[in-house]
């Protein structure tokens, strides 16, 4: 068991482009300490070539059978990492008005923007058919007959998949789970035949295919197979019913090593190899839509120690970063990795820290009771696999400035979103005439 999980850390290891050299941790060629000078922290940074690896390990995954890898881009959607993936010819998974804006602002055609989410108003809906989509990933018959309505004013035909909800345990955190019968995604599979004689019987709409998404951080390929056995099933079903289904929308969710000690999630490879095996006899399409494999290991944050505070009984590490800038700790208990920007000497003794932010709540903690190497104020370190669900997270809570995301790639690094002033803060508000 220790030699196979050691094997998959070196695997992991060999995918993440933020390395010790000389010392100093770097990402890709640029030393993160040249970074925290010239940006200051906190800041997110991001490895281009960790982005390009990743999303190729998904596309080579599938190799051999018709797909499109659509990026779900809430794990992180700023402009410039959409541009690098689409110039790989990612897809893009979008759930709001917003995300589509982006997509499109990123050069992505809309014949590869797949548009879910469980709310979307007949604004969005308008402005994906107006602008192009691959197509509407459909929740609920309500939504289906607010597509065919809108579609229908538009005189256009709005291609559907419809997103079954196969009451499968992920075995994931609750607020990530989306593929159980109390979860508020998808018709239930149960009634999905019926779903689809509907979606068949309106105008401006045109079926395609199945769409199925069990959730987030899933370390453990059982339940995917639950699932996708279950979506082959179904769709043998509604061609025997009239159907055409052409394409299968497998969602995403697949995890990543937070805790590389003793986390060993699949790899793509293995992922792939799955879906061959249980769908892929049936000649469809397939769209697969990670985002937290392909951005979390790509990008790290950047923070620096403030102070080091002696407790009753603890020892607090209070950094500049905080639960505004990162907040899956105090959402989701998340564990991130958090790692000196100087490699520690060998032997260094250690010391156990809780690793917390300014903010005026409890809730702004990293980490408890965490072993590390001692730090001193003014020490530099990194949060590991802080790619995904990181930036777009971000707040101003606390008036503190939204935080700076930079790009890495060979020896180049470039600020992708500034940190803002005060002024800059301040002036977005309006001061009503009264006042």
């Amino acid at each position: 068991m220790l030699y196979g999980r050691l094997d998959y850390q070196r695997k992991v290891r060999a995918l993440d482009h933020f390395l010790y050299r000389d010392g100093i941790l770097h990402a890709e060629d640029v030393p993160l300490s040249e970074i925290a000078a010239s940006v200051g922290t906190p800041a997110y940074v991001y490895s281009t070539a960790t982005l390009e690896r990743h999303f190729r390990l998904f596309d080579e995954a599938l190799e051999g059978m018709p797909h499109l890898v659509c990026y779900a881009m809430k794990a992180a959607s700023n402009q410039a990492i959409l541009k690098t993936l689409a110039a790989l010819g990612a897809g893009m998974d979008v759930v709001s008005g917003g995300e589509y804006a982006r997509a499109k602002a990123a050069g992505v055609p809309g014949d590869k923007i797949v548009f879910a989410g469980v709310g979307k108003t007949e604004a969005e809906i308008a402005q994906a058919l107006a602008g192009g989509l691959r197509q509407f990933n459909v929740e609920s018959e309500s939504e289906l007959q607010a597509i065919s309505r809108v579609a229908s004013e538009m005189g256009v035909t709005a291609p559907v998949t419809i997103r079954v909800n196969p009451d499968v345990d992920a075995k994931t955190h609750a607020k990530i789970a989306t593929g159980k019968s109390e979860n508020k995604f998808g018709v239930p599979i149960a009634r999905a035949r019926g779903v689809y004689a509907e979606a068949a019987a309106l105008p401006g709409i045109e079926v395609i295919g199945i769409d199925v998404h069990i959730g987030s951080q899933l370390t453990d390929l059982a339940p995917f197979e639950a699932a996708y056995l279950k979506v082959a099933e179904l769709t043998e079903t509604l061609r025997a019913d009239g159907h055409k289904i052409e394409r299968l929308d497998l969602g995403g969710g697949l995890g990543i090593p937070y805790e590389r000690s003793n986390t060993a999630p699949p790899l793509p490879t293995e992922y792939g190899a799955l879906i061959k095996r249980t769908v892929g006899h049936l000649g469809c399409e397939i769209e697969i839509e990670p985002g937290r494999l392909i951005a979390g290991n790509a990008g790290i944050l950047l923070s620096r120690v403030v102070y080091v505070k002696e407790g009753e009984g603890r020892r607090f590490l209070i950094l500049d970063a905080a639960m505004n800038d990162l907040i899956r700790p105090a959402m989701y208990d998340a564990w991130h990795d958090i790692v000196p920007v100087i490699e520690p000497e060998p032997g260094q003794e250690r010391a156990s820290y809780d690793v917390v932010g300014p903010v005026c709540e409890s809730g702004d903690t990293f980490a408890r009771a965490r072993e590390m190497p001692q730090l001193r104020e003014g020490d530099l370190v990194a949060f590991r696999s802080a790619g995904a669900y990181g930036a777009v997270m971000a707040s101003e809570y606390n008036s503190r400035p939204l935080v700076p995301e930079v790009l890495v790639k060979d020896d180049h690094h470039a600020v992708i979103r500034a940190r803002p002033s005060f002024d800059e803060m301040i002036s977005r508000d309006s001061i009503p005439e009264w006042l």
